[in-house]
């Protein structure tokens, strides 16, 4: 479908290495290279598209004076996964080999992404960040990411379990339909026995309850230990996937992460996978700005 019209904005939609792109350029002549944003839209890699979000990225173009480039990565399961990320990494790639092409300084270009696409835009961080045939992306912006598949038994998932839109049990529907899986998954994976002890152990001082800060917990009660099923385990082998589950990564790969902002929303299942990323990253020395929307939905 075509742009809505903006009068203080060019609009061109273009192709970076095969993957739809929509770019918005302000008008106004600049003294200097501008910003370069690269977004990517949320819709849990299944729904959504540039123009369901051409609002936000002409609202985000005009107010930060920014060109602004929205990724349409094709979407599942028609395009299986890990093709979404896939894309999401083309285009970042080549936006930062050719961002004076597009007037922009490429030193000053950040990616941003809301729910999924805050995964996507975690992951081509990780991906990039020791990269040094380009040029370093400056910053990341997740807006309640989803981070990891471990654990649905955190105290947001708990709080908002019930929530309108993004319920405990659609969260998990999603991610399977994402992935091609049979529905009958769903359960065990809500318990976590698609989780072997081992891993439980390996990951848990990053996946872990104790890691929320207590303000977050209240009416929290740790769930019952669960059985855990190998085959389950084996079915969903890319819940694991660095690409998946961001939270995941090594200290070695988050410390050489670029300076983040992260958004949480109280309503919200995914609300402590940003809480627990924000340690992290703290914990690494990364430099991060947090927003909380008390009242806010995912």
């Amino acid at each position: 479908l075509p742009a809505f019209w903006d009068s203080q904005l060019f609009i061109k939609d273009l192709h970076f290495d095969g993957v739809p792109v929509r770019i918005y350029l302000p008008r106004e002549p600049s003294a200097s290279k501008r910003r370069g944003v690269l977004f990517f839209h949320g819709g849990c890699g299944i729904f959504g598209s540039i123009r369901s979000y051409e609002r936000i990225c002409q609202y985000i173009a005009r107010k930060s004076d920014s060109v602004v480039v929205s990724v349409g990565y094709h979407l599942a399961p028609e395009h299986k996964y890990p093709a979404q990320t896939l894309e999401c990494l083309i285009t970042a790639v080549h936006f930062l080999k050719t961002a004076e092409t597009y007037g922009v300084d490429p030193a000053r270009v950040i990616v941003c992404g809301d729910s999924v696409g805050g995964t996507y835009a975690a992951s081509v961080c990780q991906e990039l960040g020791h990269r040094t045939d380009i040029p370093k992306i400056r910053a990341q912006v997740l807006i309640y990411p989803f981070l990891q598949a471990l654990n649905f038994n955190l105290p947001s998932h708990q709080k908002n379990a019930a929530t309108a839109f993004l319920s405990r049990d659609h969260t998990v529907h999603f991610i399977l339909k994402y992935l091609s899986k049979d529905y009958s998954l769903r359960e065990p994976i809500l318990a976590g026995s698609h989780v072997p002890e081992s891993m439980n152990l390996k990951y848990r001082k990053w996946i872990n309850p104790d890691l929320i800060p207590e303000v977050f917990k209240l009416g929290y009660k740790p769930p019952l230990p669960t059985l855990f099923l190998p085959q389950v385990h084996e079915e969903v082998q890319e819940l694991f996937d660095l690409w998946f589950s961001p939270l995941l990564a090594e200290d070695a790969v988050v410390c050489g992460l670029p300076d983040t902002c992260i958004v949480t929303c109280e309503h919200d299942v995914l609300r402590d996978d940003g809480l627990l990323y924000k340690k992290r990253l703290e914990d690494n020395n990364v430099r991060v700005t947090w927003h909380h929307v008390d009242k806010g939905f995912h």
